[in-house]
């Protein structure tokens, strides 16, 4: 039997009807808020998969063109491959639940997440999310829940929770948060709300004011968490029996016995992949001296050999005082950068921190270039596109060439958040800007890189950006009451520590957030400390970026298109078309620009010549030029009567010089003087109410 579950969410109704759809689901949720309407379901495996050291976890967030009441384009007319809003959502809802499911659980499991309504106020993600926790949490699948996302902006200076579309194009903020219910710190509350999962956006705003929009959404989750705690006391299932696999204390001693002085001998080493080399020797001689002693201990061993490595590398860190490659906890990787390296890109900038290295090209193109995306809740228009890319090469590994993962996809646009804050207005700088980033090599925080890559291949092709902008990625380690901040985490720090916490900006805020917590529970003055270190850090890397170049180019490379816009009345835009398009094609044949006209009237026209470019705006004036009285016009005579001709001034326009104003004398035949086919000079000497204009060559003459 199905039942509905209400409450108040940020100032709105919400629902969750269970028992309704998806019955075969280990759980599914029906989430209903204001017209957004998302279905989630949640469905673990019985039986695990043998050999396996991870949760085999896959979130697909969908979104169904009906639920807009939309018809999806292309030849198939059905929904195909996933948009970048499914993607990135998939991945926030994969990072916040992932780290909730007990050590050792190898189920393959599965959310879904399909989008069957939608309305402008009410954004699908928020959805998904309290529907993927209440699936998870009233099923038997073991899950350390309840969590609920928000959306945090502010408008006018005012917080708001889960604000509508219009308000977020008003926000300087816009943060989605995730927590999750823990006991309460101080027992003054029934629970506290633990930021897990953090990703967002902001103009440049201060670390203070980003931590109180932290604490405002944790606090506006509480009645979605509540909500959870309803359901879950009236039709969650108990949970199913899980036991992971026991690795006796025998093995344990067994495996450190034969690996730990090797390892710890590998992570005296700090470059990368000698290091990577030393391990995978201590593992093959690990893995070889035990399968002699007993067959089928392979997968264990490798478990308790991952939770050695993970072991060392914290305590060199928390009780050493020291890291992998020898720096403090503040220490920076050392840094250089290049600008102007591709000269036919329109920019280029390369950036190194330690053995992370990118390189990211600046091209500019016209209007038409922009990137049209097409979402269930509108379209958008793209100027600006960062694509980043991740080869195997840049691991040391040898694979197939694959399109862009969701991974990348991620990256991608958190490096593009970063930046687009800083990037002038499409009026004071009318191009459609690509940026693409190529990870030459990485050891840790690839995407900050690009970062930094793109604020130099930005000023090295001229676009006036504001300031300096760089990311810093930050790590955590936690023991007890102890806890140690990393700024400028690797790759195994990121794997062996508590926090991945990515922080984008300039000298004056912050502009991009990125989050992933495994910590239970996240201390408020830990995340203030983690935030101002990170600011120290992006100083620094400031810095050093400003030593390459501390301002944008004073011009654009000489392979640029050069932009020009100029405004014709709407009523002209047909001339400058023509009939078919012929007179655009035209000017785009005999002049080789790329041109585009807006509705409104605005006519953009862009080539690498200038000369070009001058020939195009004046064939348009002269399609849209409208004749001036007084004016002299040089025009082509289209018909000769017996008491004048019709000469065309403009193209399509023409008017009469009437037979008495051919010449200072008189005139006795038209043909006398002019002709069809002839060029004449004439000047405009009235125009009447209907339009008809008066021209008159004897006073062109004078």
């Amino acid at each position: 039997m199905s039942e509905a579950f209400k409450t108040t969410f940020a100032g709105r109704d919400v629902s969750v009807k269970t028992n309704y759809l998806a019955g075969q689901a280990d759980g599914s949720a029906l989430v209903t808020y204001g017209d957004t309407v998302v279905l989630v379901t949640a469905v673990s495996l019985k039986s695990k998969r043998e050999g396996l050291d991870f949760l085999p976890l896959t979130v697909d967030y969908q979104e169904k063109t009906f639920a807009a009441g939309k018809i999806p384009g292309g030849f198939f007319k059905r929904e195909a491959r996933q948009n970048e809003k499914e993607i990135l959502t998939s991945r926030i809802i994969d990072r916040s639940i992932r780290p909730l499911f007990p050590e050792g659980y190898v189920h393959e499991t599965q959310i879904v997440a399909t989008v069957l309504s939608v309305d402008a106020e009410n954004d699908s993600d928020i959805v998904a999310m309290l529907g993927a926790s209440a699936a998870l949490c009233m099923s038997d699948i073991p899950f350390k829940g309840p969590i609920a996302g928000v959306r945090v902006g502010r408008v006018d200076g005012k917080l708001a929770c889960n604000p509508s579309t219009g308000e977020m194009g008003e926000s300087d903020l816009d943060l989605f948060l995730v927590g999750r219910k823990v006991p309460s710190a101080d027992g003054k509350r029934d629970f506290d709300v633990n930021l897990i999962m953090l990703e967002g956006g902001a103009s440049e705003i201060p670390e203070d004011e980003i931590l109180d929009a932290i604490s405002f959404g944790l606090e506006a989750m509480r009645p979605a968490i509540e909500l959870q705690d309803t359901i879950c006391q009236a039709v969650g299932k108990a949970k199913r029996a899980f036991e992971p696999d026991e690795i006796s204390e025998e093995l344990q001693q067994r495996v450190r016995d034969v690996a730990y002085d090797g390892l710890k001998e590998a992570y005296l080493e700090g470059r990368k992949l000698e290091r990577y080399a030393q391990r995978d020797e201590v593992k093959k001689k690990m893995i070889a001296e035990l399968s002699q002693e007993e067959a089928g201990l392979d997968p264990k061993a490798r478990g308790v050999f991952e939770d050695l490595e993970r072991e060392i590398i914290r305590n060199m860190i928390m009780v050493e005082g020291r890291r992998i490659d020898g720096r403090s906890s503040k220490d920076i990787r050392t840094i250089t950068s290049e600008v102007g390296i591709l000269p036919r890109a329109h920019g280029s900038g390369l950036f190194t921190r330690g053995e992370t290295q990118a390189l990211v090209a600046l091209t500019l193109g016209t209007s038409s270039d922009e990137q049209r995306l097409d979402f269930i809740g509108g379209e958008e228009m793209r100027s600006f596109i960062l694509h980043y890319n991740f080869p195997p090469y840049s691991v040391g590994e040898a694979k197939f060439l694959r399109g862009p993962g969701r991974r990348e996809i991620g990256h991608g646009a958190l490096a593009r958040r970063a930046l687009l804050p800083l990037l002038p207005s499409h009026e004071e700088f009318p191009y459609t800007i690509r940026l693409v980033s190529e990870i030459l090599s990485s050891n840790g925080s690839s995407s900050m890189a690009t970062v930094c890559g793109g604020c130099l291949a930005l000023m090295d092709g001229g676009v006036p950006v504001k300031d300096t902008v760089a990311g810093i990625a930050m790590g955590l380690l936690k023991e007890g009451d102890e806890v140690v901040i990393l700024s400028d985490i690797l790759g195994d720090e990121d794997h062996a520590g508590d926090m991945d916490f990515k922080v984008c900006g300039t000298k004056k805020g912050i502009t991009a957030l990125q989050m992933d917590i495994k910590v239970d529970r996240l201390a408020e003055d830990i995340l203030k400390n983690a935030l101002y270190q990170a600011r120290e850090g992006r100083e620094f890397i400031i810095g050093k970026l400003n030593e390459t170049m501390t301002t944008p180019r004073e011009g654009l490379s000489a392979y640029s298109p050069r932009i020009t816009t100029m405004t014709v009345k709407q009523e002209k835009i047909r001339d400058v078309i023509g009939s078919g398009g012929k007179n655009i094609r035209g000017i785009i044949s005999e002049t080789g620009v790329s041109m585009n006209v807006d509705d409104d009237g605005t006519v953009t026209i862009a080539s690498s010549d200038a000369q070009s470019s001058e020939r195009a705006v004046a064939m348009v004036r002269a399609l849209t030029e409208e004749p001036e009285i007084g004016r002299i016009y040089e025009g082509t005579v289209k018909k000769v009567l017996d008491f004048g001709a019709f000469v065309e001034i403009l193209p399509g326009t023409d008017g009469l010089v009437h037979i008495s104003q051919l010449d200072n004398k008189r005139v006795e035949k038209v043909t006398d003087v002019l002709n069809e086919g002839d060029t004449v000079r004439v000047k405009v000497i009235d125009i009447d109410r209907s339009g008809k204009i008066r021209l008159s060559r004897k006073d062109a003459l004078e």
